[in-house]
């Protein structure tokens, strides 16, 4: 459960933020990290459950749905499938369940020798229904479409006959005249056939001005206040560790130019954006590194915009 006080979190991240950028260039460059981070005493998970690669949804009707990679401790070979809680007010959850299960869903999704699991489900909302973006965790991308219009499904693959794409990590952006977008992985991106059945067009990579890529997993594409910001994971090293960090570019138009990289939240990778029934803007987050303040369980924290146009933690 969310306690009714996230921005303790705050002073934490404001303290991260403020070291040397990072850019997960070169693997020989480190960054010192305060050897005793002040966690956040307040800052707790949505709820108790292992859930990675969190996303938070709001639909239609006002109710808030979430999604991530489920299975633990199994889920890096095997899981049952995706399963979604849902919440009216971003503090109390209730579970779905699975709404999408190898067992009786599953077309193409076979197992590979003894590995089998979804990685990394989001929901999202647009053309008068819920989708989920998804990938395998042995390489291959899909959409489900829910066909009751609900976000417990049931759901229909709309490539049943294999992936829509290699790699992982799979989203979507829908843009504001109508056009939706696969991203996937470190940030390539493609606009898809108007039924959602396949790409509509080469894919491409959205690069940043200073980088080969935003990061090398994890990719999400938003729209803040007319500016496109692409957000990927990276692993960024300092004296004697490394982060799973949320990396972020912008640009003016989807395809860019993007401009530089640079650390957005710290151990805040694969996560991705929403905003809620009043507006703001929120980032997901889970917890990968044992530096982390949370541990591979769901939670979220508000985010702003600064002055150079960048994500920032809120305040």
């Amino acid at each position: 459960m969310l306690l009714s006080q996230p921005l303790a979190v705050l002073p934490f991240f404001a303290a991260l933020l403020a070291l040397t950028p990072l850019v997960a260039l070169d693997a020989e460059e480190t960054t010192p990290l305060p050897s005793r981070p002040q966690y956040p005493a307040k800052w707790e998970p949505l709820f108790d459950f292992p859930v990675r690669d969190t996303c938070v949804c709001l639909g239609p009707d006002g109710t808030y749905y979430l999604t991530g990679t489920t299975g633990h401790p199994t889920w890096w070979k095997t899981n049952e499938g995706i399963r979604v809680w849902k919440s009216k007010d971003l503090k109390t959850w209730e579970p779905l369940g699975l709404v999408w299960n190898f067992a009786k869903d599953a077309t193409w999704q076979k197992p590979k020798g003894d590995v089998q699991a979804i990685w990394a489900p989001e929901l999202h909302c647009f053309k008068g229904t819920f989708w989920i973006a998804y990938c395998v965790n042995y390489g291959g991308t899909g959409i489900l479409r829910s066909k009751t219009g609900k976000a417990e499904g049931p759901y229909a693959d709309m490539k049943p006959d294999g992936p829509l794409t290699g790699e992982i990590d799979a989203s979507l952006f829908a843009d504001g005249d109508g056009k939706v977008y696969f991203v996937w992985q470190n940030g390539k991106i493609a606009r898809l056939k108007d039924d959602l059945t396949g790409l509509a067009e080469e894919p491409r990579l959205l690069k940043p001005a200073n980088a080969k890529d935003v990061g090398f997993e994890g990719a999400f594409l938003t729209k803040i206040n007319g500016r496109y910001h692409l957000i990927c994971a990276a692993f960024n090293k300092h004296e004697k560790h490394s982060t799973y960090d949320c990396m972020a570019a912008s640009a003016d138009s989807i395809y860019g130019p993007y401009g530089d990289a640079y650390l957005a939240i710290p151990h805040g990778g694969h996560n991705m954006l929403f905003k809620d029934a009043q507006g703001n803007w929120w980032s997901t987050f889970f917890g990968n590194d044992p530096q982390a303040p949370i541990r591979e369980r769901p939670a979220i924290l508000p985010i702003r915009i600064d002055t150079k146009g960048k994500i920032q933690p809120g305040d």
